[in-house]
């Protein structure tokens, strides 16, 4: 059986080694945001009402699926949808 010694600059590397893996992880896990979003979250996200959100849909301004009782609406097209008429996009 070997014993290794650790040393302060041992567990400094190891620190930042660590840091350095957990920033790449959440990074990686931003990147992999929601793609469908319900109506409520559209609301929040263009705060609007339910009934504009409903005339959205009406008018085709907004495209969307619905599955069972719930409407989706995809974030990039959302985006697509308001980028002719805004430079802003949402996220």
């Amino acid at each position: 059986m070997s014993v290794e010694i650790l040393t302060k600059e041992d567990l400094v590397r190891f620190k930042i080694e660590l840091i350095t893996e957990l920033k790449e992880m959440i990074n990686e896990k931003n990147d992999q945001r929601k793609k469908w979003l319900r109506s409520k979250e559209v609301e929040k996200l263009l705060n609007i009402s339910p009934g504009t959100l409903q005339n959205y849909r009406i008018n085709g301004i907004i495209k969307w699926t619905k599955f069972g009782n719930t409407y989706f609406y995809s974030l990039d097209a959302i985006n697509q949808s308001f980028d002719d008429s805004s430079s802003a996009s949402f996220s």
